[in-house]
């Protein structure tokens, strides 16, 4: 028998395989007139969603709709996106760049390190507990570059990005890092925390706010008493079983706001559940999305128990990001000392910390604090006052709520009211239109 080679035929078809496995990128101006509209085409595999959203999120882009379908293998996603300033996408530099980044996402890339320590903390919550651990850091001549902290329901984790002040490079030696654990773990210890406090060095780089989601999740902050009573803004979450379909359908009303759709997907990725459709859809400052959902071995969610922990956990993941307190910014020229300087001031007027985000870049400091009083409560103007007076009134100054909730007004919400069943109907006619459009195959 001879043996048949087919040189041409194989490489063809290996191109074919790169071809359906490299995500397919459409950004399209024409088609709405108050949004930029973003397609992607993909192979379906476990956490691709996710990663779209993230490469939108971090070029800081509202999702003011989306519409997610997989038929088989492939997926698709349809979103519409603006800029924070509710204009469409008009620079050719950032279209460029947005349909790169959607043409290259791969499942589980990590996130650039660029050459920091990173450290991870959890424990429990306190006034002054932030100034503690940049005390700590700023004693042991640890430099802090980057850093993000979340509080929820008594709960804190942060993530912090440090390298060694004398020299500025990463910390490498091990003596070294295990005096900081050790100290940094003491201080989130306090007198309650024995168990649960935590401190570590990340060994491998995730996508810092996936990573704080990790976090918190492993903390388990959502079985936690919250700390602040239930409001009109708190979540509400549904789960139900289509047995027929063999789908578990997840819907979410909330308060509308950057970065929503990223938080809630990805912890529903880190439970291990896989999107098979879905459709957000933004109406006045609210959100309602709507997936169907299947584990990762393709079965619906098969307790009650369980249904009541998807519920719980997806009610954290959009609450851990909500914005509770005054909003400060600090811009500074950046210095030895400077966030323990800071932070010892708050501690020292009765300010809680509530969220932070820290960056320097070129020795300039832009450092986001969200401040409450120590029992969570609106913080008087007096004491702001003289917060500001003691770290410089140019250098900190009070800023308002996240420009999402600017842009649209109270009087304006539509369907608060709306229950699971509503939003179900809601999505089911999305997916129809999509069908109608010859967007899907299916939206059964």
């Amino acid at each position: 028998m001879v043996e048949m080679e087919w040189p041409g035929s194989l490489d063809e078809y290996s191109k074919l395989i790169n071809r359906m496995n490299t995500p397919r990128v459409v950004i399209d101006n024409a088609v709405c007139e108050t949004a930029t509209l973003v397609k992607v085409d993909s192979a379906r595999r476990h956490g691709i969603l996710l990663e779209a959203v993230q490469v939108l999120t971090d070029l800081n882009l509202s999702i003011q709709k989306a519409y997610i379908s997989s038929d088989g293998i492939w997926f698709m996603d349809v979103f519409h996106v603006t800029d924070l300033d509710g204009n469409k996408l008009t620079d050719e530099g950032v279209i460029s760049y947005l349909e790169e980044s959607l043409a290259t996402i791969r499942c589980g890339k990590p996130a650039a390190s660029n050459d920091l320590t990173a450290l991870e903390l959890t424990g429990t919550d306190r006034v002054g507990l932030l100034s503690e651990v940049f005390a700590v850091l700023a004693e042991l001549q640890c430099d802090v570059v980057e850093a993000k902290v979340w509080t929820h329901n008594g709960r804190i984790a942060s993530l912090i990005y440090v390298k060694d002040c004398n020299s500025g490079s990463p910390i490498k030696d091990s003596q070294k890092i295990d005096t900081i654990v050790g100290r940094l773990r003491n201080v989130l210890k306090g007198d309650d925390d024995i168990l649960y406090a935590k401190t570590s060095v990340a060994m491998t780089v995730t996508h810092t706010e996936r990573r704080l989601h990790q976090m918190m999740f492993a903390d388990r902050d959502y079985e936690r008493k919250p700390v602040l009573q239930h409001s009109e803004d708190s979540p509400v979450v549904t789960v139900q079983n289509l047995v027929e379909r063999g789908y578990s359908v997840v819907n979410v009303q909330c308060k509308d706001r950057m970065k929503l759709l990223f938080d809630v997907v990805c912890t529903m990725t880190d439970m291990d559940y896989v999107v098979f459709h879905g459709t957000v859809a933004t109406t006045s400052h609210r959100a309602y999305l709507e997936f169907y959902i299947r584990h990762t071995d393709g079965t619906p969610i098969s307790s009650e128990a369980e249904r009541q922990r998807v519920i719980q956990c997806l009610q954290a993941s959009v609450e851990r990001r909500t914005s509770r307190g005054v909003r400060l910014e600090l811009r500074t020229t950046d210095r030895p000392c400077l966030l323990a300087d800071v932070t010892r001031t708050f501690r020292e007027n009765g300010l809680n910390v509530t969220r932070a985000e820290v960056s320097t870049s070129a020795d300039v400091a832009l450092n986001l604090f969200y401040v409450t009083d120590g029992h969570g409560s609106a913080v008087d103007t007096k004491t702001i006052d003289s917060v500001r007076e003691k770290i410089g009134m140019s250098s900190l100054k009070v800023k308002e709520l996240p420009l999402i909730s600017q842009q649209k007004t109270e009087g304006e919400e539509q369907g608060a009211g709306v229950g699971g069943a509503v939003l179900l109907s809601l999505g089911s006619i999305l997916r129809r239109n999509l069908y109608n459009l010859g967007l899907i195959r299916s939206y059964s």
